[in-house]
């Protein structure tokens, strides 16, 4: 766990220097074996986002994880970058409103609910 939150770290760094809105990271421990860390960000244009979730997608890959990928890749306003301990997905603002992302992943769970 340790090298995903010196990743997760990382990763909220490269967003916020890359002017990301609002970004969240959820800690998934107990709530999910998906991955150890969520992190939600905003993109201010389909542009921004692409370029958001490229950076992302550089800054996994540099760290070591080879399996990373890109999904969304033909949506304009979401993309999700699979950093298999580390979810982060880029959102518009519109569309992160939507989903509620955040909202859904920091309840809690009841334990037998946790299994997915």
């Amino acid at each position: 766990m340790d090298n995903s939150l010196d990743l997760k770290n990382k990763i909220i760094k490269k967003l916020d220097s890359n002017k990301a809105l609002d970004i969240v990271a959820i800690d998934l421990e107990g709530k999910s074996s998906i991955a150890d860390y969520m992190i939600i960000a905003s993109g201010t244009s389909s542009r921004h986002i692409q370029a958001l979730s490229e950076q992302v997608y550089e800054e996994i890959k540099n760290s070591g994880i080879i399996n990373c990928k890109i999904e969304g890749k033909n949506s304009n306003d979401w993309k999700l970058v699979d950093g298999i301990d580390l979810i982060v997905h880029i959102f518009n603002p519109e569309k992160r409103k939507f989903y509620e992302l955040e909202k859904m992943w920091s309840e809690l769970i009841p334990r037998e609910r946790v299994i997915i």
